[in-house]
């Protein structure tokens, strides 16, 4: 009985230093920003995501009234932002608008467009007859992540993904190294359309955004990731950064750049 004690008071120390290494993050100390490290260097866009959650009577109206009035801002040429793209939410949240605004020149072009904006008699208008239509309403600023593609019109018709994570405190350096190497095993089918990390809002955000030409292709695309050397043990190390996570699976508008 005393040596079978003694053994395992002998074995427990290690066990404990294994236990807590399972626990305990090592986070190396950083000299720059991770925005600086992570973000496209060429470019100074800035990105906003807006999410509306629409009262259910008034989505056909919201819509309208979007197709009317969203191009005339994003064609205008005084104005320095561009729409990405616009989406109802097919699966996920429910009667619910998406909005991927871009920024050149990032935020000197946002604070130029909030203000003209002001003075748009026609867009104060449009607001607050909206105001009216939504339940709630949130927004994000984003950065690209260098190592995605450049979110670029598309030819439809196809559903997109947006994938949000939202990772823990401290990860998302590992998250933008993982992925660096991630990205090239979902590039086959040109499914990969932007990838984005917050900057104001909701802090440690991810989003993924993919384009499917229906919901089978994109079970066929994601399955065969799997079958790609490296993919498993790339998820394998990216699924502990992860807090929580959503999936959305949209439907553009007529107006939407992405179709």
């Amino acid at each position: 009985l005393l040596c079978r004690g003694l053994g395992s008071s002998a074995h427990r120390p290690r066990e404990d230093s294994w236990l807590k290494s399972l626990f305990v993050r090592k986070v190396d100390p950083r000299k720059d920003a991770h925005s600086n490290l992570l973000a496209k260097r060429e470019t100074s866009s800035l990105y906003k995501l807006q999410f509306h959650n629409v009262k259910p009577e008034c989505l056909e109206a919201y819509n309208k009234l979007c197709q009317e009035v969203l191009p005339k801002i994003h064609e205008e040429k005084h104005y320095p932002c561009a729409l990405v793209g616009t989406w109802n939410t097919w699966y996920g949240e429910q009667d619910q608008a998406v909005h991927l605004w871009r920024y050149e020149g990032g935020y000197p072009a946002l604070n130029e467009v909030m203000s003209k904006l002001r003075q748009n008699k026609e867009f104060t208008e449009f607001r607050k007859e909206r105001g009216n239509m939504l339940l709630s309403r949130k927004n994000q600023l984003l950065l690209e992540f260098s190592f995605w593609n450049e979110p670029v019109p598309r030819d439809g018709p196809n559903i997109y993904e947006l994938r949000s994570y939202q990772l823990r405190p401290g990860t998302m350096i590992e998250w933008g190294n993982y992925w660096a190497r991630a990205i090239r095993f979902r590039q086959d089918s040109n499914e990969a359309v932007g990838g984005f990390f917050s900057q104001i809002g909701q802090l440690y955000m991810v989003h993924h955004l993919w384009a499917y030409k229906d919901l089978q292709t994109r079970e066929d695309i994601r399955n065969a990731a799997w079958n790609k050397p490296g993919w498993d043990e790339l998820v394998y190390y990216t699924v502990p950064l992860i807090q929580e996570m959503e999936s959305r699976i949209m439907i553009p508008l007529k107006i939407s750049p992405l179709q």
